[in-house]
């Protein structure tokens, strides 16, 4: 059989005299004249035209809807409305068939699911409209992080997977272990003896490849990693998963303010690669939202339009605003006055809450927000300490619908500051020697930040929950596929 063209390149050619073919899944069959067919490279469905008279009725019977089907025919202009062009087929072949019974009891049946049920089928969900739309986008946006960095002159490093050291110092981390945990050996003190163990000492899933990215930054001038981190928190919420993705860029030399300028540039390069090349995805997507806004209380409705929000994005500088002057403008603001906030704020050193992030970009500053020199005690040790000794040179990124977005900070170079930092907070400073030895041979003011990749994923296809955007999601009592 000649190569087959994809559905998107086939909607987007010309009526051709040369019979070409096209292969996919049935997504409809009606009348038994018309297949709407589809292989993942489009939203948009390719009509089939089949004249039923020329094909065998055995045959045409295992058209249904989740089959896998190859047609060959001309590419003529479409007689009906809703498609361009459209394939008067002249040879059918049957790849794969689907059970029409099997399928009425998947989310391949042509009804509407919620979005509960296509997590109870996740092998399967990739098929619907709303989630082959989800993955096209996350997958080219994951190529506009690469080509982000490659341009602006970032080496891609890989940072391990499996470490002996917590970068977050949040302790909540995955073990990894080779022992019988049957029988786990002992010290005479009744403590595990993690000597006996694969590696030969305690070792978990990372958090964070940022302590490893530092130190190539300061060899290689400005890397990043993109790679798969771990965290066990046991989160049941829209918003937190057990295993993600993170982009971590770290340059020497780069101090806050340069530090927020890149974090700004990169994501309005990405979000504008999506703009211009996601086009038909992300208009379902809008649309998909409005529909779901309908049936929402005005307050869970989305701030706008997803085009819209993405827009705003681009067109806005972000405002970077102090700690200091959020922490004002929020214990004086109507919600916290009139008790509107779940957590209300009363005083400098509080952790903002996902509530006060979105009142300062949606209704406050009405723009993206940089907010910069957070306590340091709410805040990770690497992050360089101020000279009032309370703040460090922290940064988050706020964006509408989201809150946080992005995390960051010119990170600790002074040897004798970090080690002090290490001490207090009761870090194993054996484990992380190597980290605090870079401080020992050219330290240099560097800097960095870390964003969540599916968090990014969320914003820009209008989605509300995280387990909708990645493939499989893992999270407390969930690793099913």
């Amino acid at each position: 059989m000649q190569q087959h063209k994809k559905v998107l390149e086939v909607i987007q050619s010309d009526p051709s005299l040369i019979e070409l073919t096209v292969k996919g899944w049935v997504r409809s069959f009606r009348s038994n004249r018309f297949i709407a067919l589809n292989d993942g490279s489009t939203i948009h469905n390719l009509q089939c035209v089949v004249d039923f008279e020329n094909f065998d009725e055995a045959l045409l019977k295992r058209v249904t809807v989740g089959a896998a089907i190859a047609v060959t025919g001309h590419l003529v202009e479409s007689q009906g409305q809703g498609q361009n062009v459209e394939i008067q087929v002249s040879k059918l072949e049957i790849l794969g068939d689907a059970d029409t019974e099997e399928v009425k009891l998947t989310i391949l049946s042509p009804k509407r699911h919620s979005l509960e049920k296509l997590r109870e089928q996740a092998h399967l969900r990739v098929r619907t409209n709303t989630f082959g739309a989800i993955m096209r986008v996350r997958s080219k946006l994951s190529f506009a992080v690469h080509e982000y960095f490659h341009k602006n002159g970032f080496y891609n490093v890989h940072t391990p997977i499996i470490t002996g050291s917590d970068a977050e110092g949040a302790g909540e981390m995955f073990r990894v272990t080779t022992m019988d945990l049957k029988n786990v050996p002992k010290n005479d003190d009744g403590s595990i003896n993690f000597k006996e163990d694969f590696f030969g000492k305690e070792t978990n899933l990372t958090v964070s490849g940022q302590l490893e990215a530092e130190t190539y930054a300061m060899g290689l001038g400005q890397v990043y990693t993109f790679g798969p981190t771990f965290r066990a928190e046991n989160s049941n919420t829209s918003r937190h998963l057990a295993e993600f993705w993170m982009i971590e860029p770290e340059v020497a030399f780069n101090d806050l303010a340069a530090n927020m300028d890149l974090a700004e540039d990169f994501i309005k390069y990405v979000i504008n690669y999506l703009v211009e090349n996601c086009q038909d995805d992300l208009a379902f997507l809008e649309q998909r939202q409005q529909q779901e806004d309908k049936s929402k209380p005005e307050a869970e409705r989305s701030p706008m339009p997803l085009m819209e929000k993405l827009q705003f994005i681009l067109e806005n500088n972000f405002k970077r605003v102090s700690y200091t002057e959020a922490i004002d403008i929020l214990k004086d603001s109507k919600p916290n006055k009139k008790k509107k906030f779940k957590y209300l704020i009363e005083e400098w050193g509080a952790d903002l809450q996902s509530e006060h992030e979105r009142f300062l970009v949606e209704k406050h500053f009405k723009c993206p927000v940089i907010l910069f020199d957070y306590p340091a005690k709410i805040k990770a040790f690497y992050m360089r300490l101020n000279d009032d000794k309370k703040t460090v040179r922290a940064m988050d990124i706020l964006f509408p619908g989201i809150g946080e977005i992005v995390g960051g900070s010119q990170r600790e170079e002074r040897y004798d500051v970090l080690k002090q930092k290490i001490d207090e907070l009761g870090i194993d400073e054996k484990e992380l020697w190597w980290y605090l030895e870079t401080r020992k041979f050219g330290t240099a003011v560097h800097s960095g930040f870390g964003l969540g990749f599916e968090r990014l994923v969320l914003f820009v296809t209008g989605m509300t929950n995280i387990r909708d955007v990645i493939p499989f999601p893992r999270t407390p009592l969930n690793a099913e596929f």
